[in-house]
């Protein structure tokens, strides 16, 4: 019997790493995951990727490999598009944070940055520089926008206009850290599947401020604002005003890609006039 692309690369993977056993966990528009075992003793996770997602998602695995479990899940080793990795189990900062916990979920937020922006020598090549990423932003018709929304992109786009016209230090960056790519672990909390970017490091919090998912009260609440900006702006050493400007910015990126795929931009219009604000009073 002929077996499909994953399968084949799952028997591989099973054989290569002496692998006894393996659970499918979920299927993503970008991999296949499982949860293995050696032995029964040892759990990993496998992460198979797909085609189609082969350049971004390689990207992230060698950026997940140069921070070796500082901050981020371990990778034990990688074969073509067949990652092994640390499994983690734990839930992610998304839980605390939905739960009335935000001040707590954004040190945490903080710590993890830290620790991914941590100097460490021979950086991955070919990372995407940040200023393709926003690409769609600045490609996008204002006509896309809902007309009473149209002076926000405006607005945002400008401001990501002069945050790349006066560039501050460029690192690699992670470049999709939201809550619920934060999972506990007995180390502690760790990102996963990172976007491999390169920019700004002031970027890197951008996602905190319209995340986690369904927890859009407390992202749009100017308070809420205001206090991750001022813990993030204190525990990493970057300007309130710059991470607000990477914030509004983001938010109406991240609004251009739904609406690219025909989705509603509620989340983004919720948060993005409470964002501007604070940026011009930071």
């Amino acid at each position: 019997m002929n077996q499909s692309p994953v399968e084949t690369a799952l028997s591989r993977a099973m054989i290569r790493w002496s692998l006894t056993k393996s659970t499918p966990v979920k299927e993503t528009p970008r991999s296949w995951i499982y949860r293995v075992e050696q032995n029964g003793r040892n759990f990993a996770a496998l992460k198979i990727i797909k085609p189609e997602a082969s350049r971004e998602e390689g990207r992230g695995v060698r950026l997940l490999q140069w921070y070796e479990g500082d901050g981020a899940a371990t990778v034990f080793d990688s074969h073509g598009d067949t990652i092994f990795m640390e499994w983690l189990d734990g839930g992610t900062l998304g839980d605390p944070v939905r739960a009335g916990k935000d001040d707590e979920g954004t040190i945490a937020m903080a710590t993890v940055i830290a620790s991914l922006h941590r100097p460490r020598p021979d950086a991955p090549e070919e990372l995407q520089p940040l200023r393709d990423r926003f690409q769609t932003l600045f490609d996008t018709d204002v006509r896309a926008w809902p007309h009473t929304a149209r002076d926000l992109y405006a607005r945002s786009t400008g401001i990501a206009l002069k945050l790349f016209d006066r560039p501050s230090a460029i690192v690699p960056l992670h470049g999709d850290l939201h809550h619920d790519n934060v999972l506990s672990s007995d180390r502690g909390w760790l990102a996963i599947d990172p976007k491999g970017l390169l920019g700004d490091p002031a970027y890197e919090s951008a996602n905190i401020f319209i995340n986690p998912e369904r927890a859009d009260k407390i992202a749009s609440d100017p308070k809420r604002i205001a206090a991750r900006a001022d813990i993030l702006s204190q525990r990493l050493g970057y300007s309130r005003k710059r991470i607000l400007g990477w914030a509004a910015a983001h938010a109406a990126l991240s609004a251009c890609w739904d609406l690219d795929e025909g989705k509603l931009i509620t989340g983004q219009l919720a948060v993005l006039p409470n964002l501007l604000t604070a940026y011009d009073l930071a």
